[in-house]
């Protein structure tokens, strides 16, 4: 995306250098993939038109799957995909469409009928229209080929994206632009993070067991990827977003509402917050990684693949480079040609001052002794993050406790 070329968001066009020292391989099948999901789309009919066949191929879902999940079997990730499909179809229709007239109960019934449609085979939860009837095949095609581990741990994972979609719509309904702290505790459930990442432990054949995969660390470091992702792609997807009735809950938007900054500082503000939690993943694996099973170690492998995927893919999807608020079809070879850089913005090592995510640091050694008190945020209060340190961007660890925060 070339700056002028269309009307910029308020975050522009041009956005910061990365900070991602993690590999980012590409599944060698991506094309056959891709021909093979897109078959499967056509066959489901629940297009209207050709418009809307292209922005659903816009949202390189081969893409963005074959990228976190490079060395899968073909045959799930191909599944992952076309649920990838049809979940994108879902958000821009139901989940996030920002309109002023959502309700959140008409979310709820819906997002529960979802839910049991993957954990009730046969239990006709929704209507017989080609979306719902797409959904009984991604579904019993799911039961089919998951066990019964891999099944529980998909289902856990769709029950906490449709949780995080279902608090996000009544924050619309209700005109509330959330806190911080709320924000970052609940943007992983809203991006889906834990239903992903169930797919890349059925197509990678990774069987963690429920002790490794549910302790406190391990845990801590998932939520950890799940809101760098988060954190990348408010500000992949901002222009995307932009011009819609309501005001997008995205972490730009959180920090100026609550701050009364401008979008330009609000944007530095939330990579220094976003490169702190880089910071801490990294340290955090690989405390986990030295006394990790082979399985664990291929647990910790996906969530960086995770990280690093999503920010490649982001960077070349049409869904985002070429978004349909300012183009009626997708722009082929679109991109926002990202830029790297080899260290974090905020040099800082210690919690962020964010009540739900201070929790992540004190799975660290070093940190294990000087456990702070978690407060719970007020409701749509908090404090002001504080001014970046002389000489680079940076957030200070000691500010006061009660109205402290964080954060698909």
């Amino acid at each position: 995306m070339s700056d002028g070329a269309v009307r910029a968001s308020a975050i522009g066009w041009r956005l910061p250098p990365f900070y991602c020292p993690i590999e980012s391989p590409v599944h060698p099948r991506v094309d056959e993939l891709e021909r093979r999901a897109i078959s499967w789309l056509d066959s489901t009919g629940i297009f209207r038109d050709e418009t809307e066949r292209a922005w659903s191929i816009a949202t390189h879902s081969t893409d963005f799957s074959c990228r976190i999940i490079p060395y899968g079997r073909d045959e799930p990730l191909l599944l992952f995909i076309e649920w990838n499909h049809w979940a994108f179809a879902l958000d821009d229709v139901w989940h996030d469409t920002g309109s002023a007239d959502i309700r959140t109960a008409a979310i709820v019934d819906l997002n529960a009928r979802i839910s049991r449609s993957l954990e009730a085979p046969g239990s006709a939860m929704l209507g017989d229209s080609p979306f719902d009837a797409a959904l009984e095949d991604l579904a019993a095609r799911t039961r089919a080929m998951a066990t019964p581990v891999q099944l529980r741990r998909v289902a856990e994972g769709m029950r906490d994206w449709l949780l995080g979609a279902s608090w996000q719509v009544s924050n619309i309904e209700r005109r509330v632009m959330p806190t911080l702290s709320d924000y970052v505790a609940l943007r992983p459930s809203i991006n889906g993070t834990r239903f992903s990442l169930s797919w890349s432990e059925i197509a990678s054949g990774i069987e963690v067991p429920d002790s490794d995969l549910y302790s406190a660390p391990v845990q801590a470091l998932t939520e950890a990827a799940g809101f760098i992702v988060s954190c990348d792609n408010d500000l992949f997807s901002y222009a995307k977003e932009d011009n819609q009735e309501t005001t997008d809950q995205n972490i730009v938007n959180v920090l100026v509402h609550h701050d009364g900054s401008s979008p330009e500082r609000a944007l530095r503000d939330a990579l220094a917050i976003r490169d702190r939690a880089m910071t801490l993943f990294l340290r955090l694996r690989e405390q986990i990684a030295r006394e990790a099973d082979p399985e664990l170690l291929r647990y910790l492998e996906a969530l960086g693949h995770y990280i690093s995927g999503c920010i490649r893919w982001m960077n070349a999807a049409p869904r985002y480079a070429s978004p349909r608020n300012r183009y009626d079809l997708p722009v082929p070879g679109a991109t926002y040609g990202i830029t790297w850089r080899d260290t974090p913005s905020d040099p800082g090592t210690g919690p962020l001052p964010i009540a739900s995510a201070a929790w992540w640091w004190d799975q660290l050694d070093a940190t294990a002794q000087r456990r702070r008190n978690h407060r719970v945020s007020d409701l749509h209060r908090e404090a002001r993050v504080p001014e970046a340190r002389t000489g680079g961007a940076g957030i200070a660890v000691g500010c006061s406790g009660a109205k402290a925060r964080p954060d698909s």
